[in-house]
């Protein structure tokens, strides 16, 4: 078996893409990671990465981004950056259109394209968008130094956050719809060492400012309809991930929020085409699941090439 001349393309430059390229390489496949921003994906918004096997002391996601893309590099990997716009599958051969026109071919294609940051829909949030609204605590946190910040959001991500924007903020309020949060326990332990003030049975309505910067946020109690104002520099919204499925177009199977579904050699339901990281379907989205993930799918395209 010889994968000499074969070429694996990997969609998604993120813990899963990175350690799928890794394996690729190094079975001796010709690879190329297509990256639209920076490698690293959802690390690079993490400050401090606690659970990753083989930092006792945590380790910072760009840290964790930059030896995992070194150790890529080294091997011979390529990484293109860009933006894929669509996919097709014509036979044996995989082709990747880009944004810009540019196309890339390949033998084996793994997708590792993770998930974005959901929104939530209301008034201000478009408009305000970099004017005091954010996505990322971590990249946008240190802009907001003694001002009060409002997080939205009850998972493991908003509690982050706001711990986080606590470092910053003179005041810091986490909001949740529900009247408990989901995050995990640990999580709601170390929201309770910081000041934040938590909101909870709670709905945004609407975010307002004076034009030019955030000034406070409109919420809605959700039990009585009575409406509440809250003086606000920041609103960091963290309500959750939707894959980064856009130019996928249906071509293999995905489940209804969209998800990528594979098995568990990390195969879609089209042959040669395999998926890994934050855009399939599973029970943990994390980074030592992505990489585990990754490595799967790059072996198993290493057999698909070999076989063909």
């Amino acid at each position: 078996m010889n994968t000499e001349n074969k070429k694996a393309t990997i969609i998604g430059g993120g813990p899963a893409g990175l350690a799928a390229g890794v394996y690729s390489v190094r079975a001796g496949v010709k690879t190329a990671i297509i990256e639209k921003l920076f490698a690293g994906g959802s690390m690079l918004l993490t400050e401090k990465i606690d659970n990753y096997p083989g930092f006792p002391e945590g380790v910072s996601g760009y840290e964790l981004a930059e030896k995992m893309k070194s150790q890529y590099l080294r091997f011979g990997g390529e990484i293109i950056q860009g933006d894929v716009d669509e996919v097709f599958f014509e036979g044996v051969r995989k082709r990747i259109r880009m944004k810009d026109g540019r196309e890339e071919e390949a033998d084996a294609l793994i997708i590792a394209s993770g998930s974005s940051r959901k929104k939530l829909g209301i008034e201000g949030e478009d408009e305000y968008t970099g004017k005091g609204v954010s996505f990322c605590a971590v990249c946008d946190g240190a802009f907001f130094k003694g001002k009060k910040i409002a997080v939205i959001g009850g998972g493991d991500s908003a509690l982050e956050e706001a711990v986080y924007l606590t470092r910053f903020a003179e005041k810091c309020y986490l909001i949740h719809r529900r009247d408990e949060f989901r995050a995990s326990a640990y999580l709601q332990n170390e929201l309770k060492k910081h000041s934040v003030q938590t909101v909870l049975s709670a709905v945004p309505e609407r975010i307002e400012g004076d034009g030019k910067t955030v000034k406070r946020v409109i919420l809605r109690r959700n039990k009585t309809d009575e409406m509440l104002s809250f003086e606000a520099d920041g609103v960091f919204i963290s309500i959750g991930q939707k894959p980064n499925v856009e130019f996928i177009n249906g071509k293999v199977e995905q489940n209804p929020a969209g998800y990528i579904v594979t098995n568990y050699k990390m195969e879609t339901s089209e042959k040669g085409v395999f998926a890994c990281g934050d855009v399939i379907k599973k029970t943990l989205y994390q980074v030592v699941t992505a990489c585990g993930e990754g490595a799967t799918a790059a072996a198993s395209a290493e057999k698909y090439l070999s076989a063909m």
